[in-house]
């Protein structure tokens, strides 16, 4: 899913974030640090648009949000950094402000009626059916929020959704033809599928430590940290079960499940019970740091741990990662207690020895060499396919749920999306970990059924709006250009 989202991020441009409000919640503020200073809270400008920080900040963390919950909650700052997100984030919010640049020169307005219909009828600021203010303000206030903006926010959105709608253009009679003639081509296939099993392999000792020696650095020693931690515990705080019911209901936009929604006081009771008596113990965990700092009190435990390690959470890796020797990190929820953080020693990473990387040289330089031992393989297969040792299968079409033996049906649908945007008569494709040989014997092209045509003039319509925002958005790059007040934002 992640790769999907990355790979048709373009695609995405018109999803603001209101849409996705479930997922801000919970979630980093962008502060753009290292990447340079912004101009009067200000990130850039578009066309006669200004982006705030306050906004980047937004889409930021709606955008981390989303990737965090598709990755079981795994991610953090520098990984987030990596994959690119800042940078996702700033392009939404670059390609919405062409777009609400081309919506005013064109005069598409957005009255302040239909922002407060759009408020009212958000769910995550619902109770029992109807729009409560009191979570409403209360999301505001934890997310460090103006009403004004997120109002401003949602009207821009609401404008960008009128905007292309009216541009939107549905496909012709001549077009639906020819996608539904596509469409129903079928194949009639000869093929073999090659595994690793098919392949002669040997991993010896002498290429292994030549792979390792090519790429030392791949393999090194974790950072370590030595640390003493004081721990304060939460699950004596006393708590009534009105004080968590109220806890709750000022923070139910915390509480969803997977799918972003709300979930019920009985749900959510016990993990709202251990929040707010965290929010107890916060002050207590305050004065143990401050005597912890003053020598005043001594260490709950001494421990040395390898960066990363799960006994601390990624948010406190990430605020460790700027601290010195000496230097003590401020209290921090770990599961139900907090922790406050001296960090005594910091043994940097080296290269390991062959024989402390053997292990994992072995594992890297097997998997490499099965791949492309399998690759040569299969390449030799094509020039001198025997159909007399092939599988014939029969007529087969991409829509259709066709298990190719002995492919499962995910690998057979994989296999057939790719053959379906294929030229080649003959080739190979990949499938996760086999190759499948191919040549087509032959084909044929059937009618458009009349319960295809729905799925037809829906797959028409989703091709030319794709194509059109995308020569849309080449037209606005060129129309409204982006001055960029912060460096590191664009790709």
């Amino acid at each position: 899913m992640i790769t999907w989202m990355q790979k048709h991020n373009k695609f995405l441009i018109w999803t603001i974030w209101i849409a996705t409000i479930a997922f801000i919640a919970s979630g980093p503020i962008f502060s753009g640090a290292g990447y340079g200073s912004s101009k009067a809270g200000n990130v850039a400008k578009v066309g006669n648009i200004e982006i705030s920080q306050e906004k980047l900040n937004m889409v930021y963390t709606s955008i981390y949000s989303q990737y965090n919950e598709k990755m079981q909650g795994t991610l953090d700052e520098a990984k987030a950094k990596e994959m690119g997100l800042p940078q996702q984030a700033f392009q939404r919010l670059a390609t919405q402000a062409k777009i609400l640049n081309f919506a005013h020169d064109a005069g598409i307005i957005t009255s302040n009626q239909e922002v407060l219909q759009r408020l009212e009828h958000l769910p995550i600021f619902q109770k029992d059916g109807a729009f409560n203010k009191e979570i409403y303000l209360a999301y505001l206030k934890a997310q460090r929020l103006k009403a004004k903006t997120f109002e401003s926010t949602l009207k821009e959105e609401l404008t960008i959704q009128k905007t292309m709608a009216l541009l939107s253009v549905k496909g012709f009679p001549f077009e639906i033809e020819v996608i539904g003639a596509a469409m129903n081509v079928s194949d009639k296939l000869a093929y073999k599928v090659l595994t690793q099993n098919d392949v002669n392999f040997v991993a010896e000792d002498a290429k292994i430590k030549a792979f390792w020696e090519m790429q030392k650095e791949r393999f090194m020693t974790p950072q370590m940290y030595a640390f003493s931690i004081v721990w304060t515990e939460s699950k004596n705080a006393e708590v009534t079960e009105s004080e968590i019911k109220d806890f709750f209901e000022e923070n139910s936009y915390n509480y969803t499940n997977a799918e972003g929604k709300q979930l019920s006081f009985a749900e959510a009771k016990a993990q709202a019970s251990n929040d707010l008596k965290l929010k107890k113990t916060k002050k207590t965990a305050q004065k143990a740091y401050i005597a912890f700092k003053k020598g005043k009190l001594t260490e709950s435990e001494k421990i040395t741990l390898a960066i990363g390690d799960k006994k601390l959470t990624a948010a406190i890796w990430d605020a460790l990662k700027d601290k010195q020797v000496g230097d003590i990190l401020k209290p921090k929820v770990v599961a139900d207690m907090y922790a406050t953080i001296k960090v005594e020693n910091v043994v940097l990473p080296k290269v390991k020895s062959y024989e402390e990387a053997k292990a994992d040289a072995t594992l890297l330089y097997t998997q490499q060499a099965r791949k492309e031992a399998l690759l040569t393989l299969a390449e030799e297969t094509v020039k001198n396919f025997d159909l007399s040792t092939a599988t014939v299968s029969d007529f087969v079409k991409l829509e259709e749920n066709v298990n190719l033996k002995p492919l499962n049906t995910q690998e057979s649908l994989q296999f057939l999306q790719k053959l379906f945007t294929s030229s080649k008569e003959k080739g190979m494709i990949s499938v996760m970990d086999k190759i499948v040989v191919y040549t087509i014997m032959e084909q044929k092209i059937a009618p458009i059924d009349e319960n295809q045509t729905a799925f037809v003039k829906q797959t028409v319509n989703q091709l030319k709006r794709n194509t059109f925002e995308s020569n849309l958005i080449k037209m606005l790059d060129k129309k409204y250009p982006t001055e960029s007040y912060v460096g590191g934002l664009t790709n």
